[in-house]
């Protein structure tokens, strides 16, 4: 009997896990769809302006969708406890996608996006930092030894990840098109607001844990 009332309390839980990570797989998805992969039509019209810095572009683009793509499996208990050879490679993979996104990020943000102004290409900087350090400290951890901490950075760096989700979804809202008409206004600032806010909560979130 008290078997069946902590399974049926563990239920609730499990069911709002499950509902999250659907939320998320649709939302990446809608934004991988809509917004990534016209790119890889190779279109000039819609490069824009960033037709001459397409390969740069793409490269930010694939590592980006390469990162979206394996969280998931990562982040699976199940997956891991069963294929832990593949998660240790997809981890490998994961980095190095970040790594080759950052710096792809990096060229593009001191050439196309310091011709908007400065505050776009540092937002797109520190985004870019933010999103290797955080990889390379789950890294550093795991490679110490440090699971739990290791655990946690890969949580912080997924958020990182999907501040590029996140971005899209800010930058075309109604409300910060009234509140900021000017893309050189609003460009940087939801690039701040994609990342830092969540970010945020998940440090709440996790330290919360530790009580």
């Amino acid at each position: 009997m008290e078997k069946f009332n902590i399974s049926t309390q563990l239920k609730p839980k499990s069911y709002l896990r499950l509902g999250f990570t659907i939320f998320l797989i649709l939302f990446a998805g809608k934004f991988v769809i809509n917004n990534a992969l016209p790119y890889f039509g190779f279109d000039k019209e819609t490069f824009g302006d960033y037709w001459n810095y397409k390969w740069p572009l793409i490269g930010h683009i694939s590592s980006g969708i390469l990162a979206l793509a394996i969280g998931p499996f990562q982040f699976s208990k199940t997956f891991r406890n069963k294929f832990m050879t593949t998660h240790r490679w997809l981890g490998r993979i994961y980095l190095t996608a970040i790594l080759v996104g950052t710096i792809s990020a990096t060229y593009l943000a001191w050439t196309t996006a310091i011709q908007f102004n400065f505050s776009w290409a540092l937002a797109l900087q520190c985004l870019a930092f933010a999103w290797i350090a955080t990889a390379s400290m789950a890294y550093i951890s795991v490679m110490r030894g440090r699971i739990l901490q290791h655990k946690e950075w890969m949580v912080r760096s997924y958020v990182v990840t999907f501040a590029f989700v996140n971005f899209r979804w800010l930058v075309d809202l109604p409300i910060a098109h009234q509140m900021m008409d000017k893309f050189e206004e609003r460009g940087p600032t939801m690039i701040w607001l994609s990342w830092t806010i969540p970010l945020l909560i998940t440090e709440i979130i996790l330290s919360w844990k530790k009580k």
